[in-house]
């Protein structure tokens, strides 16, 4: 499981510090924003990730600094969408496990030339939790397969691992929209 998790977060560190880089050519005031964001977030990776479960409002704000970081370092504005329904934020859930999807569909659904959009919506109740993302795909779909399957098949085994037999996980593709559907099951 250690291993697992390393494979996610250095991924992430790279992509954050590139894009930290790219601002510090264009925008001081867009870094200095993006390096507290930073800070934000590898406090919750290297700290509260250590722990088995997370309170769900950590997860989700680590998911809003993704988010406000990916807006930070482009001059497009793009349709990202992220909705919550929670009735209680504090329920605990494996950390970083929603992320590879949500990285996915940033990967794969923005394009600086198209009109790109991403939908993230978590919804939690007090017996499970469902996460919904979609995108446009606006990248060669031939890379798809080749690139995401190992993030696919690690996100995976740590759900079979973390909550075996109570999770259901679909992901479809239907006409230019991918869709990952991920129902957790706490109860």
């Amino acid at each position: 499981l250690k291993f697992l998790k390393m494979q996610i977060n250095p991924h992430f560190l790279f992509n954050a510090l590139n894009n930290i880089y790219a601002l510090t050519v264009t925008n001081s005031e867009k870094t200095q924003e993006s390096i507290s964001t930073l800070s934000e977030m590898l406090r919750y990776v290297i700290y509260d990730c250590e722990q088995a479960k997370v309170p769900l409002y950590k997860e989700l704000n680590y998911i809003e600094n993704y988010i406000e970081l990916f807006k930070l370092k482009s001059s497009k504005s793009f349709n990202i969408k992220l909705t919550k329904n929670i009735m209680n934020e504090s329920i605990l859930v494996a950390p970083m496990l929603f992320l590879p999807y949500i990285e996915n569909a940033f990967k794969y659904g923005i394009n600086p030339d198209e009109d790109s959009e991403i939908i993230i919506d978590v919804q939690a109740k007090e017996k499970g939790i469902a996460l919904h993302v979609s995108n446009r795909i606006v990248v060669d779909k031939a890379l798809l397969p080749e690139i995401s399957e190992e993030g696919h098949k690690n996100t995976r085994k740590r759900l079979d691992h973390l909550y075996p037999s109570k999770y259901d996980l679909s992901i479809d593709e239907v006409g230019e929209m991918y869709r990952v559907k991920l129902y957790i099951e706490l109860l």
